[in-house]
């Protein structure tokens, strides 16, 4: 039987046990979420909807198209070591099924309309200026560019961050649903230029926008053209064949062309707009400010 001491000491060490506990689920608490991305529009939305309670990582270079980017091994070591790891779905950044990452922390956003993925038949080899060849794959993956799948990848975002920490539902529900505002407000800009359009036959520049056509109803003919170089003579020949029998006036470009280029297209027909789709970390602006700047850009250059 215990004594009236030791008893009152167990009572006290127990008591202490309980302090550290609360005191260690307190600071875990208070910490923030560390999120890694696979590429920009995803760290966007993560951002606006974890506000202070994330810190969010996309690591890639400025310079590089995130969707053949492979990371080096420390940089997949920071992508293990985090909260959460999200993913843009739609076989978008190969790398990580090559990468040992953990299941439990990885999140496919485009889950939620995987039926509605865009499979791509007879996809072309080719290169960006110095870098390796690569295919752009077996299913279409700026996802982004229809405004309303946008929103759903935004949604997945807010549900794994309220899994993770239940108890900022709150805020994550209310910052997405300023982020949902802003989104479905593109969406609806996007329709009502389209609808005014009499003609809504384009070129595209790359082959990025199927996401972006099929949501706003725009007939698209896709070339492998870089903005900042001046297409080959084949390359000239190409749109040739493909302006027999198509109606397009227009050339949608995903970064400013090359003032030649601007020129030869225009003696054929052919006028420029550009509509970035951001999938990197922008100069200036961040991921909203450039789709405005978008939505403006198409608006502009169509009425």
């Amino acid at each position: 039987m215990l004594s009236l001491n030791d008893f009152l000491r167990r009572l006290v060490l127990l008591c202490l046990a309980l302090l550290m506990i609360g005191i260690s689920v307190g600071h875990a608490s208070e910490r923030q979420l560390v999120v890694y991305t696979v590429n920009y529009p995803l760290k966007y939305f993560a951002e606006r909807i974890a506000g202070k309670h994330a810190k969010v990582v996309f690591p890639a270079l400025r310079d590089v198209d995130p969707a053949f980017w492979t990371p080096d091994p420390d940089t997949i070591f920071a992508y293990q070591s985090a909260d959460l790891i999200l993913l843009n779905g739609a076989d978008y950044a190969k790398w990580v099924s090559k990468a040992t990452l953990p299941q439990r922390k990885m999140v496919n956003t485009a889950a939620g309309f995987k039926g509605d993925l865009i499979p791509i038949a007879g996809t072309v080899s080719h290169s960006h200026g110095p870098g390796d060849k690569h295919a752009h794959g077996a299913t279409a993956f700026t996802t982004w560019l229809d405004f309303s799948q946008a929103v759903l990848h935004a949604e997945a975002i807010k549900d794994a961050l309220v899994r993770k920490r239940p108890d900022l539902k709150d805020d994550f529900v209310r910052n997405y649903e300023a982020l949902e505002r802003d989104l479905l407000s593109l969406d609806n800009q996007m329709a009502k230029i389209i609808a005014a359009m009499p003609q809504r036959s384009f070129f595209a520049s790359h082959p990025v926008y199927q996401y972006f056509a099929r949501r706003y109803g725009l007939a698209l003919k896709s070339l492998h053209w870089e903005p900042d170089a001046l297409p080959s003579e084949p390359r000239w020949s190409e749109l040739k064949a493909m302006q027999v029998g198509y109606p397009a006036t227009w050339m949608i470009w995903e970064g400013e062309p090359n003032s030649s280029s601007i020129a030869r297209l225009e003696k054929i027909g052919i006028s420029s707009v550009v509509f970035d789709p951001c999938a990197n970390n922008p100069p200036d602006g961040d991921w909203l400010s450039v789709m405005r700047s978008n939505v403006n850009n198409l608006k502009a250059a169509v009425r």
